[in-house]
C-alpha cells in the first residue's frame, strides 16, 4: 500500500504533539524541581530587618541581604585619589611581595597538580571508555576509582594530605592532582568512546597489545581534546590552588584567610585582583595554544 501525503500529514501531525506533549511535561518537571530546590534553600524565606528609625520590618530575605552585600564590596575597595594616587596604590598592594612569591606558589601548585592529573587521567580513560576498556570489571572499577576522585571537593583532600604530610605547597598539589585526576579521566574517556575504531582494530589485527592499541590507535585522535581539556583543566587548578591554602596548603588562600580573620577588607580585594589578572593571563595564553593546535590538526 502507497504512503499517501494523507498519511504524512497524519503522522507529522502526531509527531508533533507527542513533541508538544513531552516539552511542556519536561518543562512542568524543571518548574516543580525548582521551585522545591528554592523552598529548600529558604529562598523564599521571609526575614526582618531593622530599618532607619530603628523599627523593624519584616522583608524577603533578597531583597533584605542585596544591601548588605553591596556594603560589603564597598568595604573592599580602597581609596584612590588622583593627588596621591601611586601611594593610594601602594598602600593597597602593601605586601605586593609576599604576594609576589604566593602567586608563584599558587600557579606552580597548579602546573604540578595538572601534570599529576594529566598523567593519572590519561592512563585510566582507556580503561574506563567502553569502546576501549579491556573487560566489564576493569570498566567498572575504573569508572567507580574516577567518581571518587572528583566527587571528594579538593578542598577536603587538602585537609587529609595537611594531616598526613603537614601544612605546605604538597599537600595542595595532591588534593588538586586526585580532583583532576577524577575530572580529566572522565573527560579524556568520553573523547576515547567518539573516536574511529578502525585504527585501534588494525592494531589489534596485526598483533598489536592493548597498550599498542591505545598508544597508537586511539591516543594520536583524542590528542587535540586532551590539549584543550588540560588547558582548561590548570585555569581551574590555579583558581582552586589560590583556594585550598585556606586551609594550610600553601598558596594565596592562607593570605585570603588572614584577610578575612582580620577583617582586612581592601587586602581581599587586592588578591582578587591578583587571582583574577592572573586568571586572564591563563586564559589568553591557553586561548592562543588551541587555537594553534586546532590549526595545526585541521592543516594536517
Amino acid at each position: 500500500m502507497a504512503y499517501t501525503t494523507a498519511d504524512f500529514d497524519r503522522d507529522f501531525a502526531r509527531h508533533r504533539r507527542k513533541s508538544r506533549l513531552t516539552f511542556w511535561a519536561v518543562m512542568v518537571i524543571l518548574a516543580l524541581l525548582t521551585w522545591a530546590t528554592a523552598q529548600m534553600s529558604g529562598f523564599f524565606r521571609v526575614t526582618q530587618l531593622t530599618l532607619a528609625d530603628g523599627s523593624r520590618a519584616e522583608a524577603w530575605v533578597v531583597a533584605a541581604g542585596l544591601p548588605r552585600l553591596g556594603e560589603y564590596l564597598e568595604k573592599t575597595l580602597p581609596v584612590l585619589r588622583a593627588e596621591s594616587l601611586a601611594a593610594d596604590f601602594g598602600q593597597w598592594f602593601w605586601r605586593w611581595k609576599i604576594w609576589g612569591w604566593l602567586l608563584l606558589e599558587t600557579v606552580l601548585i597548579g602546573f604540578l597538580a595538572t601534570v599529576f592529573g594529566v598523567a593519572g587521567g590519561l592512563v585510566l580513560s582507556f580503561a574506563a571508555a567502553r569502546n576501549l576498556s579491556p573487560s566489564r570489571p576493569v570498566l567498572w572499577i575504573t569508572r567507580r576509582i574516577l567518581e571518587v576522585m572528583r566527587t571528594v571537593p579538593d578542598i577536603v583532600f587538602a585537609l587529609i594530605f595537611v594531616f598526613c604530610f603537614g601544612v605546605g605547597p604538597m599537600a595542595g598539589v595532591l588534593a588538586i592532582a586526585m580532583h583532576s585526576t577524577g575530572a580529566l579521566g572522565k573527560l579524556y574517556s568520553e573523547a576515547n568512546e567518539n573516536i574511529d575504531m578502525r585504527p585501534v582494530d588494525g592494531i589489534k589485527a596485526a598483533g598489536g597489545s592493548w597498550a599498542d592499541q591505545m598508544r597508537w590507535g586511539a591516543l594520536p585522535q583524542v590528542i587535540p581534546n586532551i590539549i584543550s581539556y588540560t588547558l582548561l583543566r590548570f585555569e581551574i587548578n590555579v583558581r582552586s590552588s589560590s583556594i585550598i591554602g585556606y586551609v594550610g596548603a600553601g598558596g594565596l588562600g592562607q593570605e585570603l584567610r588572614t584577610a578575612i580573620s582580620l577583617q582586612e577588607y581592601t587586602d581581599l580585594s587586592a588578591l582578587f585582583l591578583i587571582i583574577f589578572v592572573t586568571v586572564i593571563v591563563i586564559d589568553s595564553v591557553s586561548e592562543r595554544l588551541r587555537h594553534r593546535v586546532i590549526g595545526m590538526e585541521r592543516a594536517a
